[in-house]
Protein backbone atom coordinates (compact mmCIF):
# COMPACT_ATOMS: atom_id res chain seq x y z
CA UNK A 1 0.00 0.00 0.00
CA UNK A 2 2.97 2.49 0.97
CA UNK A 3 4.29 1.89 -2.35
CA UNK A 4 1.43 2.42 -4.24
CA UNK A 5 0.56 5.88 -2.61
CA UNK A 6 4.39 7.01 -2.89
CA UNK A 7 3.50 6.01 -7.10
CA UNK A 8 0.31 8.38 -6.91
CA UNK A 9 2.68 11.51 -5.60
CA UNK A 10 5.41 10.74 -8.20
CA UNK A 11 2.50 10.68 -10.84
CA UNK A 12 0.84 13.39 -9.11
CA UNK A 13 4.49 15.18 -9.32
CA UNK A 14 5.36 14.85 -12.72
CA UNK A 15 2.07 15.12 -14.96
CA UNK A 16 1.00 18.73 -12.93
CA UNK A 17 0.88 21.41 -15.35
CA UNK A 18 3.36 23.41 -12.75
CA UNK A 19 6.35 20.71 -13.53
CA UNK A 20 8.65 23.02 -14.41
CA UNK A 21 8.34 25.28 -12.12
CA UNK A 22 8.01 22.75 -9.29
CA UNK A 23 11.05 21.12 -10.28
CA UNK A 24 13.19 24.31 -10.18
CA UNK A 25 11.67 25.00 -6.53
CA UNK A 26 12.43 21.58 -5.69
CA UNK A 27 16.25 22.10 -6.72
CA UNK A 28 16.62 25.69 -4.83
CA UNK A 29 15.01 23.86 -1.61
CA UNK A 30 17.66 21.06 -2.21
CA UNK A 31 20.69 23.48 -1.95
CA UNK A 32 19.07 25.27 0.66
CA UNK A 33 18.48 22.20 2.67
CA UNK A 34 22.30 21.58 1.92
CA UNK A 35 23.13 24.88 3.27
CA UNK A 36 21.29 24.65 6.65
CA UNK A 37 22.63 21.13 6.97
CA UNK A 38 25.86 22.18 6.93
CA UNK A 39 25.28 25.77 8.96
CA UNK A 40 23.85 23.29 11.94
CA UNK A 41 26.87 20.44 11.47
CA UNK A 42 29.30 23.47 12.12
CA UNK A 43 27.23 24.44 14.78
CA UNK A 44 27.23 21.11 16.51
CA UNK A 45 30.59 20.82 16.41
CA UNK A 46 32.06 23.99 17.14
CA UNK A 47 28.89 25.27 20.03
CA UNK A 48 30.84 23.51 22.76
CA UNK A 49 33.98 25.01 21.96
CA UNK A 50 32.49 28.27 21.46
CA UNK A 51 30.55 28.63 24.56
CA UNK A 52 33.37 27.52 26.82
CA UNK A 53 35.84 29.81 25.10
CA UNK A 54 33.68 32.93 25.70
CA UNK A 55 32.97 31.79 29.30
CA UNK A 56 29.28 31.87 29.24
CA UNK A 57 28.80 29.04 31.55
CA UNK A 58 28.40 24.93 31.02
CA UNK A 59 27.67 24.75 27.43
CA UNK A 60 24.80 22.61 28.37
CA UNK A 61 23.69 24.46 30.69
CA UNK A 62 23.78 27.51 28.35
CA UNK A 63 21.90 25.09 25.30
CA UNK A 64 19.36 24.28 27.86
CA UNK A 65 18.62 27.94 29.11
CA UNK A 66 17.63 29.04 25.67
CA UNK A 67 16.41 25.69 24.65
CA UNK A 68 12.33 27.03 25.30
CA UNK A 69 13.31 29.60 22.65
CA UNK A 70 14.78 27.11 20.32
CA UNK A 71 11.67 24.90 20.32
CA UNK A 72 8.77 28.10 19.74
CA UNK A 73 11.40 29.53 17.14
CA UNK A 74 10.99 25.71 15.06
CA UNK A 75 7.53 26.09 15.68
CA UNK A 76 7.11 29.46 14.35
CA UNK A 77 8.64 28.20 11.02
CA UNK A 78 7.44 25.15 11.04
CA UNK A 79 3.66 26.96 11.17
CA UNK A 80 4.92 29.55 7.95
CA UNK A 81 6.77 27.02 5.83
CA UNK A 82 6.03 23.50 6.67
CA UNK A 83 3.42 21.40 4.02
CA UNK A 84 0.79 19.97 5.67
CA UNK A 85 0.33 16.00 4.54
CA UNK A 86 -1.83 17.20 1.94
CA UNK A 87 -3.83 13.73 0.38
CA UNK A 88 -6.66 14.07 -2.58
CA UNK A 89 -8.99 11.86 -0.39
CA UNK A 90 -12.00 11.83 -2.79
CA UNK A 91 -10.92 9.44 -4.78
CA UNK A 92 -9.18 7.29 -2.93
CA UNK A 93 -13.08 6.89 -0.64
CA UNK A 94 -14.19 4.86 -3.34
CA UNK A 95 -11.12 2.28 -3.38
CA UNK A 96 -11.15 -0.75 -0.82
CA UNK A 97 -8.28 0.95 0.92
CA UNK A 98 -8.45 0.87 4.74
CA UNK A 99 -9.07 4.62 6.09
CA UNK A 100 -6.08 3.95 8.92
CA UNK A 101 -4.17 3.39 6.47
CA UNK A 102 -4.26 6.68 4.44
CA UNK A 103 -4.34 8.66 7.36
CA UNK A 104 -1.18 6.94 8.50
CA UNK A 105 0.98 7.33 5.32
CA UNK A 106 -0.32 11.22 4.99
CA UNK A 107 0.75 11.75 8.61
CA UNK A 108 4.03 9.52 8.03
CA UNK A 109 4.95 12.06 5.31
CA UNK A 110 5.29 15.01 7.85
CA UNK A 111 7.54 12.43 10.11
CA UNK A 112 10.34 12.04 7.52
CA UNK A 113 9.53 16.17 6.76
CA UNK A 114 12.92 18.12 6.48
CA UNK A 115 11.57 20.21 9.74
CA UNK A 116 12.03 16.98 11.81
CA UNK A 117 15.49 15.32 10.82
CA UNK A 118 17.29 18.68 10.14
CA UNK A 119 17.67 18.77 13.71
CA UNK A 120 19.94 15.79 14.05
CA UNK A 121 23.00 17.88 12.08
CA UNK A 122 23.35 19.75 15.10
CA UNK A 123 22.32 17.38 17.94
CA UNK A 124 23.91 14.40 16.67
CA UNK A 125 27.60 16.11 17.00
CA UNK A 126 27.15 18.52 19.85
CA UNK A 127 26.03 15.40 21.75
CA UNK A 128 29.19 13.74 20.44
CA UNK A 129 31.36 16.19 21.66
CA UNK A 130 29.60 16.49 25.08
CA UNK A 131 30.64 12.64 25.13
CA UNK A 132 34.15 13.58 24.47
CA UNK A 133 34.41 16.39 27.05
CA UNK A 134 33.66 13.74 29.34
CA UNK A 135 29.69 14.14 30.62
CA UNK A 136 27.92 10.90 31.40
CA UNK A 137 27.24 8.58 28.85
CA UNK A 138 23.76 7.66 30.04
CA UNK A 139 22.37 11.70 30.74
CA UNK A 140 23.78 12.75 27.29
CA UNK A 141 21.54 9.88 26.09
CA UNK A 142 18.54 10.93 27.81
CA UNK A 143 18.90 14.51 27.36
CA UNK A 144 19.54 13.96 23.32
CA UNK A 145 16.35 11.64 23.29
CA UNK A 146 14.23 13.77 25.21
CA UNK A 147 15.18 17.15 23.29
CA UNK A 148 14.55 14.71 19.50
CA UNK A 149 11.08 14.13 20.92
CA UNK A 150 9.95 17.78 21.54
CA UNK A 151 10.94 18.59 18.09
CA UNK A 152 8.86 15.58 17.06
CA UNK A 153 6.21 16.39 19.37
CA UNK A 154 5.82 20.30 17.58
CA UNK A 155 5.39 18.40 13.83
CA UNK A 156 2.17 17.03 15.50
CA UNK A 157 1.21 20.60 17.42
CA UNK A 158 1.43 22.25 14.09
CA UNK A 159 -0.70 19.73 12.32
CA UNK A 160 -3.13 20.13 15.27
CA UNK A 161 -3.36 23.48 15.39
CA UNK A 162 -2.86 24.43 12.18
CA UNK A 163 -6.28 25.66 11.57
CA UNK A 164 -6.50 27.55 14.54
CA UNK A 165 -4.69 30.73 13.60
CA UNK A 166 -5.89 32.54 16.62
CA UNK A 167 -4.51 30.09 18.91
CA UNK A 168 -0.91 30.37 17.14
CA UNK A 169 -0.81 34.41 16.89
CA UNK A 170 -2.20 34.56 20.78
CA UNK A 171 0.70 32.23 21.46
CA UNK A 172 2.78 33.84 19.71
CA UNK A 173 1.85 37.49 21.01
CA UNK A 174 3.13 35.93 24.57
CA UNK A 175 6.45 34.47 23.41
CA UNK A 176 7.30 38.07 21.76
CA UNK A 177 6.14 39.76 25.28
CA UNK A 178 8.34 37.30 27.01
CA UNK A 179 11.55 37.91 25.00
CA UNK A 180 11.25 41.94 24.96
CA UNK A 181 11.06 41.14 29.11
CA UNK A 182 14.07 38.91 28.69
CA UNK A 183 15.46 41.73 26.65
CA UNK A 184 14.73 44.60 29.20
CA UNK A 185 15.48 42.26 32.02
CA UNK A 186 11.99 42.82 33.29
CA UNK A 187 10.79 38.99 33.71
CA UNK A 188 13.39 36.42 32.56
CA UNK A 189 11.35 33.18 31.51
CA UNK A 190 14.34 30.58 30.94
CA UNK A 191 14.57 30.24 34.36
CA UNK A 192 11.80 28.73 34.54
CA UNK A 193 12.16 26.34 31.70
CA UNK A 194 15.72 25.44 31.93
CA UNK A 195 15.56 22.86 34.81
CA UNK A 196 13.45 20.49 32.91
CA UNK A 197 16.00 20.35 30.36
CA UNK A 198 18.65 20.07 33.17
CA UNK A 199 16.19 17.08 34.50
CA UNK A 200 16.75 15.45 31.05
CA UNK A 201 20.30 15.29 31.73
CA UNK A 202 20.61 14.68 35.49
CA UNK A 203 17.72 12.52 35.19
CA UNK A 204 17.40 10.20 31.83
CA UNK A 205 14.71 8.42 32.75
CA UNK A 206 12.16 11.65 32.20
CA UNK A 207 12.89 11.22 28.58
CA UNK A 208 9.85 8.91 28.85
CA UNK A 209 7.86 11.61 29.49
CA UNK A 210 8.54 13.58 26.55
CA UNK A 211 8.09 10.14 24.54
CA UNK A 212 5.00 9.72 26.05
CA UNK A 213 3.54 13.23 25.24
CA UNK A 214 5.00 12.25 21.58
CA UNK A 215 3.41 9.30 21.45
CA UNK A 216 -0.29 10.68 22.70
CA UNK A 217 0.26 13.94 20.33
CA UNK A 218 0.65 11.51 17.73
CA UNK A 219 -2.46 9.69 18.34
CA UNK A 220 -4.38 12.50 19.21
CA UNK A 221 -3.35 13.77 15.08
CA UNK A 222 -4.15 9.92 13.85
CA UNK A 223 -7.51 9.63 15.40
CA UNK A 224 -8.97 13.15 14.87
CA UNK A 225 -8.11 12.77 10.94
CA UNK A 226 -9.43 9.71 10.77
CA UNK A 227 -12.93 10.50 12.52
CA UNK A 228 -13.01 13.47 10.26
CA UNK A 229 -12.30 11.85 7.12
CA UNK A 230 -15.39 11.85 5.16
CA UNK A 231 -16.68 14.23 2.23
CA UNK A 232 -19.33 15.79 4.25
CA UNK A 233 -16.43 17.54 6.28
CA UNK A 234 -15.12 19.35 3.13
CA UNK A 235 -18.54 19.90 1.38
CA UNK A 236 -20.12 20.99 4.75
CA UNK A 237 -20.83 24.98 4.33
CA UNK A 238 -20.43 27.41 7.61
CA UNK A 239 -23.69 29.35 7.72
CA UNK A 240 -23.77 32.78 8.67
CA UNK A 241 -25.45 35.90 8.04
CA UNK A 242 -25.34 37.69 5.28
CA UNK A 243 -23.83 40.87 4.86
CA UNK A 244 -23.77 43.51 1.78
CA UNK A 245 -20.78 45.32 0.82
CA UNK A 246 -21.70 47.60 -2.14
CA UNK A 247 -17.94 50.07 -1.93
CA UNK A 248 -19.95 52.47 -3.67
CA UNK A 249 -17.15 55.15 -3.52
CA UNK A 250 -15.21 53.34 -5.71
CA UNK A 251 -17.87 53.48 -8.17
CA UNK A 252 -16.02 56.19 -9.58
CA UNK A 253 -13.06 54.48 -10.77
CA UNK A 254 -14.96 52.28 -13.44
CA UNK A 255 -13.81 49.55 -14.19
CA UNK A 256 -10.84 49.56 -12.28
CA UNK A 257 -13.19 50.46 -9.25
CA UNK A 258 -14.83 47.30 -9.91
CA UNK A 259 -11.20 45.04 -9.65
CA UNK A 260 -10.41 46.96 -6.26
CA UNK A 261 -14.20 46.09 -4.97
CA UNK A 262 -13.47 42.66 -6.08
CA UNK A 263 -10.24 42.96 -4.36
CA UNK A 264 -11.79 43.94 -1.00
CA UNK A 265 -13.89 41.24 -1.01
CA UNK A 266 -12.12 38.51 -1.26
CA UNK A 267 -9.40 39.90 1.14
CA UNK A 268 -12.44 40.69 3.69
CA UNK A 269 -14.42 37.12 3.36
CA UNK A 270 -11.62 34.38 2.90
CA UNK A 271 -9.39 33.25 5.04
CA UNK A 272 -6.65 32.48 2.87
CA UNK A 273 -6.15 35.89 2.03
CA UNK A 274 -6.40 37.11 5.60
CA UNK A 275 -3.69 35.71 6.93
CA UNK A 276 -1.51 36.90 3.90
CA UNK A 277 -3.11 40.58 5.41
CA UNK A 278 -1.84 39.50 9.07
CA UNK A 279 1.43 38.14 7.97
CA UNK A 280 1.88 41.38 6.34
CA UNK A 281 1.62 43.38 9.34
CA UNK A 282 3.86 41.18 11.27
CA UNK A 283 6.61 41.71 8.70
CA UNK A 284 6.33 45.70 9.83
CA UNK A 285 8.14 44.13 13.21
CA UNK A 286 10.75 42.24 11.35
CA UNK A 287 12.83 45.50 11.48
CA UNK A 288 13.50 44.79 15.16
CA UNK A 289 16.07 42.56 14.57
CA UNK A 290 18.41 44.89 12.49
CA UNK A 291 17.71 48.23 13.89
CA UNK A 292 17.69 47.49 18.03
CA UNK A 293 21.31 45.69 17.42
CA UNK A 294 20.40 42.70 19.34
CA UNK A 295 21.85 40.66 16.38
CA UNK A 296 25.63 41.34 15.54
CA UNK A 297 25.78 39.62 12.28
CA UNK A 298 23.08 42.25 11.31
CA UNK A 299 24.69 45.82 11.97
CA UNK A 300 26.28 45.57 8.63
CA UNK A 301 24.47 49.11 6.82
CA UNK A 302 23.68 46.61 3.16
CA UNK A 303 21.26 45.30 6.15
CA UNK A 304 19.61 48.25 6.75
CA UNK A 305 17.54 48.42 2.59
CA UNK A 306 16.88 44.56 3.22
CA UNK A 307 14.55 45.61 6.57
CA UNK A 308 13.16 48.72 4.98
CA UNK A 309 12.46 46.16 1.56
CA UNK A 310 10.51 43.80 4.26
CA UNK A 311 9.06 46.62 6.35
CA UNK A 312 7.25 47.68 3.60
CA UNK A 313 6.44 45.21 1.53
CA UNK A 314 5.40 43.18 4.06
CA UNK A 315 1.55 42.61 1.92
CA UNK A 316 3.45 42.93 -1.61
CA UNK A 317 5.64 39.68 -0.49
CA UNK A 318 2.94 38.05 1.00
CA UNK A 319 -0.42 38.55 -1.18
CA UNK A 320 1.04 40.28 -4.01
CA UNK A 321 3.16 37.10 -4.87
CA UNK A 322 0.23 34.87 -5.49
CA UNK A 323 -1.30 37.24 -8.10
CA UNK A 324 -3.23 35.76 -10.02
CA UNK A 325 -3.70 32.90 -7.92
CA UNK A 326 -6.17 34.38 -5.77
CA UNK A 327 -9.01 34.49 -8.05
CA UNK A 328 -8.11 31.38 -9.60
CA UNK A 329 -11.64 29.36 -8.97
CA UNK A 330 -12.77 32.17 -10.88
CA UNK A 331 -10.34 32.58 -13.91
CA UNK A 332 -11.93 31.00 -16.50
CA UNK A 333 -15.07 33.21 -16.02
CA UNK A 334 -12.86 36.20 -15.90
CA UNK A 335 -10.74 34.95 -19.07
CA UNK A 336 -14.19 34.46 -21.14
CA UNK A 337 -15.48 38.11 -20.36
CA UNK A 338 -14.36 41.41 -22.08
CA UNK A 339 -11.92 42.11 -19.42
CA UNK A 340 -8.59 44.09 -20.28
CA UNK A 341 -5.65 43.15 -18.64
CA UNK A 342 -4.33 46.17 -18.14
CA UNK A 343 -7.69 47.11 -16.16
CA UNK A 344 -6.97 44.19 -14.51
CA UNK A 345 -3.27 44.35 -13.35
CA UNK A 346 -3.43 47.93 -12.20
CA UNK A 347 -5.90 47.08 -9.69
CA UNK A 348 -3.69 44.52 -8.28
CA UNK A 349 -1.13 47.24 -8.31
CA UNK A 350 -3.08 49.56 -6.91
CA UNK A 351 -4.02 47.63 -3.53
CA UNK A 352 -0.34 46.76 -3.38
CA UNK A 353 0.83 50.24 -3.63
CA UNK A 354 -1.66 51.33 -1.00
CA UNK A 355 -0.80 48.36 1.33
CA UNK A 356 2.88 49.36 1.26
CA UNK A 357 2.04 53.25 1.64
CA UNK A 358 0.18 52.45 4.85
CA UNK A 359 2.93 49.84 6.17
CA UNK A 360 5.61 52.76 5.98
CA UNK A 361 3.15 55.02 8.09
CA UNK A 362 2.81 52.34 10.43
CA UNK A 363 6.17 51.88 10.62
CA UNK A 364 6.87 55.52 11.47
CA UNK A 365 7.70 54.11 15.39
CA UNK A 366 11.29 53.06 13.91
CA UNK A 367 11.96 56.79 14.30
CA UNK A 368 12.99 55.71 17.68
CA UNK A 369 16.04 54.03 16.66
CA UNK A 370 17.06 57.15 14.86
CA UNK A 371 15.93 58.96 11.32
CA UNK A 372 18.31 56.45 9.47
CA UNK A 373 16.55 53.75 10.35
CA UNK A 374 13.68 55.33 9.16
CA UNK A 375 15.01 56.16 6.55
CA UNK A 376 15.99 53.08 4.85
CA UNK A 377 12.13 52.15 5.83
CA UNK A 378 11.46 55.08 3.36
CA UNK A 379 13.69 54.14 0.58
CA UNK A 380 12.79 50.63 0.40
CA UNK A 381 8.97 51.54 0.02
CA UNK A 382 9.85 53.46 -3.09
CA UNK A 383 11.72 50.58 -4.41
CA UNK A 384 8.56 48.30 -3.67
CA UNK A 385 6.53 50.99 -5.31
CA UNK A 386 8.64 51.38 -8.58
CA UNK A 387 10.10 47.77 -8.76
CA UNK A 388 9.15 45.24 -6.79
CA UNK A 389 5.66 46.07 -7.27
CA UNK A 390 6.18 45.31 -11.47
CA UNK A 391 8.52 42.14 -10.16
CA UNK A 392 5.66 40.42 -8.45
CA UNK A 393 3.10 40.87 -10.99
CA UNK A 394 5.47 39.77 -13.62
CA UNK A 395 6.39 36.86 -11.60
CA UNK A 396 2.98 35.82 -11.15
CA UNK A 397 2.25 35.42 -14.97
CA UNK A 398 4.30 32.16 -14.35
CA UNK A 399 3.17 30.87 -10.83
CA UNK A 400 0.49 28.33 -12.02
CA UNK A 401 -0.73 27.11 -8.44
CA UNK A 402 -4.02 27.28 -8.27
CA UNK A 403 -5.59 28.29 -4.67
CA UNK A 404 -8.08 27.32 -2.71
CA UNK A 405 -9.72 29.75 -0.80
CA UNK A 406 -12.14 28.08 1.00
CA UNK A 407 -9.97 26.02 2.56
CA UNK A 408 -9.02 26.20 6.28
CA UNK A 409 -5.69 24.65 6.07
CA UNK A 410 -6.77 21.32 7.66
CA UNK A 411 -4.19 18.26 7.40
CA UNK A 412 -5.97 17.14 4.12
CA UNK A 413 -6.69 20.74 2.95
CA UNK A 414 -4.19 22.50 1.37
CA UNK A 415 -0.95 24.47 1.89
CA UNK A 416 0.12 27.07 4.11
CA UNK A 417 -0.85 31.15 2.35
CA UNK A 418 3.01 32.03 3.13
CA UNK A 419 4.63 28.61 2.02
CA UNK A 420 9.05 28.05 0.77
CA UNK A 421 8.00 28.91 -2.88
CA UNK A 422 6.62 32.61 -1.84
CA UNK A 423 10.26 33.07 -0.02
CA UNK A 424 12.43 31.71 -2.75
CA UNK A 425 10.50 33.74 -5.14
CA UNK A 426 11.37 36.82 -2.81
CA UNK A 427 15.24 36.34 -2.89
CA UNK A 428 15.78 38.44 -6.62
CA UNK A 429 13.54 41.10 -5.27
CA UNK A 430 15.95 41.87 -1.98
CA UNK A 431 19.12 41.05 -3.84
CA UNK A 432 19.16 43.93 -6.24
CA UNK A 433 18.39 46.49 -4.06
CA UNK A 434 21.35 45.50 -1.32
CA UNK A 435 23.74 45.48 -4.55
CA UNK A 436 22.31 49.20 -5.38
CA UNK A 437 22.78 50.48 -1.78
CA UNK A 438 26.01 48.99 -1.81
CA UNK A 439 27.39 50.50 -5.14
CA UNK A 440 26.38 54.10 -3.50
CA UNK A 441 28.04 53.08 -0.10
CA UNK A 442 31.14 52.26 -0.42
CA UNK A 443 31.98 54.53 -3.52
CA UNK A 444 30.42 57.38 -2.59
CA UNK A 445 28.85 57.75 1.08
CA UNK A 446 25.91 56.14 2.91
CA UNK A 447 23.68 58.75 1.53
CA UNK A 448 24.62 58.05 -1.73
CA UNK A 449 22.95 54.79 -1.32
CA UNK A 450 20.03 55.70 -0.23
CA UNK A 451 19.56 57.86 -2.80
CA UNK A 452 20.82 55.25 -5.50
CA UNK A 453 17.69 52.68 -4.12
CA UNK A 454 15.30 55.52 -4.44
CA UNK A 455 16.18 56.75 -7.45
CA UNK A 456 15.66 53.18 -8.94
CA UNK A 457 12.24 53.22 -7.11
CA UNK A 458 11.57 57.27 -9.26
CA UNK A 459 12.78 55.79 -12.61
CA UNK A 460 11.10 52.39 -12.66
CA UNK A 461 7.98 54.57 -11.52
CA UNK A 462 8.57 56.78 -14.60
CA UNK A 463 8.19 53.89 -16.78
CA UNK A 464 5.10 52.27 -15.39
CA UNK A 465 3.17 52.28 -18.80
CA UNK A 466 6.20 50.42 -21.06
CA UNK A 467 6.41 48.45 -18.01
CA UNK A 468 2.65 46.94 -18.02
CA UNK A 469 2.76 46.73 -21.40
CA UNK A 470 5.34 43.88 -21.54
CA UNK A 471 3.83 42.50 -18.15
CA UNK A 472 0.32 42.73 -20.18
CA UNK A 473 1.34 40.61 -23.03
CA UNK A 474 3.27 38.41 -20.82
CA UNK A 475 -0.46 37.57 -19.14
CA UNK A 476 -1.49 37.14 -22.80
CA UNK A 477 1.05 34.63 -23.70
CA UNK A 478 0.28 32.83 -20.90
CA UNK A 479 -2.97 32.56 -20.76
CA UNK A 480 -4.15 29.61 -21.68
CA UNK A 481 -1.30 27.88 -19.81
CA UNK A 482 -2.68 29.32 -16.89
CA UNK A 483 -6.22 28.56 -17.46
CA UNK A 484 -5.03 24.80 -17.38
CA UNK A 485 -3.31 24.89 -13.96
CA UNK A 486 -5.92 26.05 -12.54
CA UNK A 487 -8.03 23.44 -13.84
CA UNK A 488 -6.23 20.75 -12.20
CA UNK A 489 -7.54 19.74 -8.42
CA UNK A 490 -4.66 18.28 -7.01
Amino acid sequence: MLKHFLTLEWKSFFRSASFKANLAIKIFMIFGALYFMAVFLGLGIGAFYIIERQGWGDPLQVVNRFMIYYLVGDLYIRYMLQKMPITNIKPLLYLPINKSKVVAYSLGKTVVSFFNWSHAFFYVPFSIVLLIEGYSPIGVIGWHLGIMALFYCNNFINVLVNNKDSVFYSLLGVVLILVICQYYELFNITVYTSPFFNVLYELPWVALLTWGLLISLASSAFFYFKRHMYLDAGLAGKKSLAKTEDYAWLNRFGNLGTFLKNDIKLIRRNKRSKTSVIMSFFFIFYGLLFFTGGIEAYDGPIWKIFAGIFISGGFLFSFGQFVPSWDSSYYPLMMSQNIRYREYLSSKWYLIIIATVLSTILASFYIYFGWDAYLAVIVGAIYNVGVNSYLVLWGGAYIKTPIDLTSNKKAFGDKQAFNTKTLLLTLPKLILPMGVYALGHYLISPTAGYIFVAMAGIIGFGFRNKVFAMIESIYKKEKYKTLAAYKQKS
